[in-house]
């Protein structure tokens, strides 16, 4: 081989080798995907009679029931010391809370970062319905409108 050829050779291999660790060793410049739901925060429903309903639930399956409805509390997934719960609300059913959904339930979604994820929720056109209220014991709220027009609550809980 003509020492042409070969130093074609080592550069071409060098510039492989190059490329090759550049790509193991460089990392991504693309952005992670901002978390949104982390799970279900309560079920809320219309009934008749929302004491009435808390009493059989209370009495027949054992919930333990306040003037809210229920809260069930878990561990979370990914570092069981933490501590989460999902409520579970009867309300009256002639409430206007689950306006402008015309529907008899809403469902309440846990999320992380309420604030930045309303700005991307508005850029991508979901329907906010309200501004986020904060509340010392409980956290942060919003509620949104999917496609059909059913009401959803956001939920950011207090640290």
């Amino acid at each position: 081989m003509t020492k042409t050829t070969i130093l074609v050779l080592a550069l071409a291999a060098s510039f492989g080798f190059g490329f090759a660790f550049n790509t193991i060793l460089t990392k991504p410049t693309k952005a992670p995907k901002m978390k949104r739901v982390t799970g279900i925060g309560g079920i809320f429903f219309k009934c008749q009679d929302p004491e009435k309903v808390k009493e059989w639930y209370k009495t027949h399956l054992g919930f333990d029931v306040t003037q809210y409805g229920a809260k069930f509390e878990w561990r979370q997934d990914d570092d069981s010391s933490k501590k989460g719960s999902t409520a579970w609300s009867p309300f009256p059913e002639k409430t206007k809370y689950f306006e402008p959904s015309s529907k008899d339930f809403m469902i309440n979604y846990r999320v992380e970062n309420i604030e930045a994820l309303v700005e991307e929720l508005k850029k991508e056109g979901v329907t906010v319905l309200d501004k986020i209220e904060s509340y010392e014991h409980f956290g942060k709220f919003v509620h949104i409108q999917d496609p059909e027009g059913n009401k959803i609550e956001l939920w950011e809980p207090a640290s």
